[in-house]
């Protein structure tokens, strides 16, 4: 359980427990207003969320978190920036929480492994993602390496989605601020990234 000691420590990390992908979400109050939040520690028993909703200790709430989905808690403490949750579910939920977690974190040594790379600024900061549908979006590279590219977007891809950046092929590994990171399914040259940095 996320304990009220905890959330002091929670506020620093800014992300969820062996998560490095930042979650996002929703929540409802009991008076049915909505307010988005952003998930700072989450265990299968809990989440401490950053959020401007004001929510007394001990009412109910309801809360739809990327990748995870609806999820019903009691609000157990207050802090400044936002609340700590305990999750209300039955076991055979809990242990699909749990193991949905443990996935997401297992998932994301992909994403630490494309960091581990020296990133570059792009020569030209301007390109495009292709969906699986052929679907494309315009987006601006922040900064690529020989593993992948962090792009901001305006769409944010189901982890795992197989994307067209430019002609490079990719998969989604994380979310970051307002956009995703790209790992390339093949490893640029040394040269043919010379020719996508300055």
């Amino acid at each position: 359980m996320i304990t009220p000691e905890q959330t002091a420590n929670s506020q620093e990390s800014n992300a969820p427990n062996g998560l490095q992908e930042v979650l996002f979400g929703r929540l409802m109050l009991p008076d049915h207003a909505e307010f988005p939040f952003q998930v700072s520690q989450i265990s299968p028993d809990g989440a401490t969320v950053l959020t401007q909703a004001k929510a007394t200790e001990g009412i109910k709430i309801v809360a739809y978190i990327d990748e995870i989905g609806r999820v019903e808690a009691n609000v157990i403490a207050e802090f400044d920036g936002g609340i700590a949750l305990e999750f209300i579910a039955t076991p055979s939920r809990r242990l699909r929480l749990e193991q949905k977690l443990k996935w997401l974190s297992e998932n994301d040594k992909d994403a630490s492994n494309l960091r581990r790379h020296e990133r570059f600024e792009p020569k030209e900061t301007e390109s495009h993602i292709t969906m699986p549908d052929g679907r494309m979006y315009k987006t601006e590279v922040i900064d690529i390496s020989v593993g992948g590219a962090a792009v901001k977007t305006d769409i944010m891809p189901n982890l795992g989605t197989c994307v067209l950046l430019g002609k490079m092929r990719g998969r989604v590994v994380r979310y970051i601020k307002d956009g995703v990171a790209i790992e390339f399914l093949k490893l640029l040259t040394p040269d043919s990234l010379g020719n996508h940095v300055r």
